[in-house]
């Protein structure tokens, strides 16, 4: 699982992506803007070029202060609050500490409840709701979410421009895993706005999901070019790690630390490099930036299961499992389960796993409930660990939606669970041809061409698992190597199919023809004396 573990997490990252900072969000809204280019209106009646920056500065301050407080100038200035540096975060798409956020969520419910009538408020709301449901991993946030964002658009309707709770609707469409939703949303808004940043990193997150991986590398660098910053520098650390190329993406996410400015952020981005670097098979790398990141937010919730992924690579798996209880314990994540299950049948305690795998189970039923789809997470469950049957339905259904590399490396095994190894093998081809490097997508394959007989194609994807990760599974890990020594080395000359199969043997050349004798050339004729003069 550890190695799908950023590509889908990453994909419903879009918690928070709602729009641009609030104080931005409402001067663009003022007389004098064109919401759909962003650029100044015909001249007004204001008769200097400083009057007009005057009265623009005055109405965006006034905005601001509708918005969240009063502002604050002179004697009185101070830094933002917790809900405005909250409010300030989840407007740019960024991770908000967990006190910020509990702040903004406190004081926009008062808000609204008293002004029931703005827009701007609920989907401020709606958005700091999922931005909670991606702090906690509680699916419980996503209804509240979409009933304030569907209440701002009751109050103003997405024909009339109100871009915050569409992209808000995107976002919670992407952290459900409804990507073909997701999509609509953000292609909408990229209709009526085409120069609204916001609207891309929705469109990023949607295309990854649905496997339109070239759809998502232009949306990204539209983005780019639109608006550099955290939100860029993020989606483009994960196209480059979808399409494998690991070094832009370490490059992106060192460009996202050094924009980070709020430890919630700078942690966030850190878990993502752990992340990397684990992919990568650089286990005490990967620690390292683990608990970097739990140094510089201890309430980082992610960094907690990636700290714990790493210390089983290493053999720490007590460690381990004492930081994947932690982790669920703040975020009950149902890959994290699955992860913990395996990590304890890796250790010979099959009752605890039985136990953790139950919790799992528990875990991902109240999921639909919400509109949450763990149908990946679940059919690797039930491949491995349940029925695979079962497994090869549910994720039959998802790769009619999307067609992601995830989605076809778990129906690939899901189907070579089942006996179907021909079907299996075309579904593991799409997950690992696209470029991306997976030990357990490499492990996957190789199985599969292990039990279709091809050994030579087993035997190099196995070397591919353990030269990219050799630590990816505590329980899948040991098993490849097991199968690596089972099938052995080839035999000396190279693969049988380019070794000859008889002796090999000097062909007869035919021998070449003497040259001919060159015929002698025709001698000169003798010159006659001259003739002698007559006599006189």
């Amino acid at each position: 699982m550890a190695a799908g573990a950023i590509g889908v997490n990453t994909a419903a990252t879009g918690f928070g992506h709602l729009g641009e900072l609030f104080i931005l969000t409402h001067s663009e809204r003022m007389d004098g803007f064109d919401e759909q280019s962003r650029q100044p209106a015909p001249p007004v009646t204001f008769t200097g070029r400083k009057t007009v920056v005057a009265a623009a500065v005055t109405v965006v301050l006034i905005a601001a202060a509708l918005l969240i407080r009063p502002a604050r100038t002179g004697d009185d200035a101070r830094p933002p609050g917790p809900g405005e540096r909250a409010a300030a975060a989840v407007g740019m798409g960024a991770p908000a500490a967990a006190a910020d956020l509990k702040a903004l969520v406190a004081d926009r419910e008062k808000w609204v409840a008293a002004h029931a009538d703005d827009d701007a408020s609920w989907a401020v709301l709606g958005s700091a709701y999922l931005e909670q449901a991606r702090r906690t991993a509680d699916s419980a946030w996503f209804p509240k979410a979409e009933k304030a964002l569907k209440r701002s658009l009751e109050v103003r309707p997405a024909e009339k421009g109100n871009f915050d709770a569409m992209t808000g609707m995107g976002a919670l469409a992407n952290a459900r895993r409804d990507f073909g939703t997701a999509k609509k949303w953000g292609e909408l808004v990229r209709a009526q706005a085409p120069r609204r940043w916001t609207a891309y990193p929705v469109l990023v997150d949607a295309y990854t999901g649905l496997g339109s991986y070239k759809a998502a590398q232009q949306a990204m660098e539209r983005l780019t070019e639109l608006r550099e910053g955290l939100p860029a520098h993020l989606r483009a650390a994960q196209v480059y790690r979808d399409r494998g190329w690991r070094e832009d993406a370490v490059v992106s996410l060192e460009a996202a630390a050094a924009v980070a400015k709020a430890p919630a952020e700078k942690a966030y981005v850190l878990h993502r490099l752990g992340e990397l670097a684990f992919e990568r098979g650089d286990i005490p790398e990967a620690l390292r930036q683990q608990e970097a990141a739990l140094r510089t937010d201890p309430a980082q919730p992610e960094a907690l299961g990636g700290r714990a992924r790493a210390l089983a690579a290493l053999g720490r798996g007590g460690e381990a499992v004492r930081d994947y209880r932690l982790a669920l314990g703040r975020t009950p994540v149902p890959r994290l389960a699955l992860e913990l299950g395996e990590l304890l049948d890796s250790l010979g305690r099959t009752e605890d796993a039985r136990v953790q795998y139950s919790s799992l189970a528990a875990q991902a039923a109240r999921g639909p409930s919400d509109g949450v789809n763990e149908a990946v997470v679940l059919g690797l469950f039930e491949a491995d660990h349940g029925d695979p049957q079962a497994a090869v339905r549910r994720l039959s259904a998802e790769w009619e939606r999307t067609k992601s590399v995830e989605v076809a490396d778990a129906l690939g095994w899901a189907l070579h669970r089942t006996g179907e190894d021909t079907a299996a093998l075309e579904h593991a081809k799409k997950a690992t041809d696209l470029g991306l490097r997976s030990a357990d997508f490499a492990y996957h394959r190789a199985m599969i061409e292990r039990s279709l007989g091809d050994e030579a194609a087993a035997r190099r994807h196995l070397q591919e698992a353990m030269r990219t990760n050799p630590g990816f599974s505590p329980l899948r890990g040991p098993l490849a190597k097991e199968a690596l020594a089972s099938i052995g080395q080839p035999s000396e000359g190279g693969p049988e199919n380019m070794q000859p199969r008889t002796p090999w043997v000097a062909p007869e050349l035919p021998k070449p023809n003497p040259p001919k004798p060159a015929a002698p050339k025709p001698k000169a004729p003798a010159a006659k004396p001259p003739a002698s003069p007559p006599a006189r």
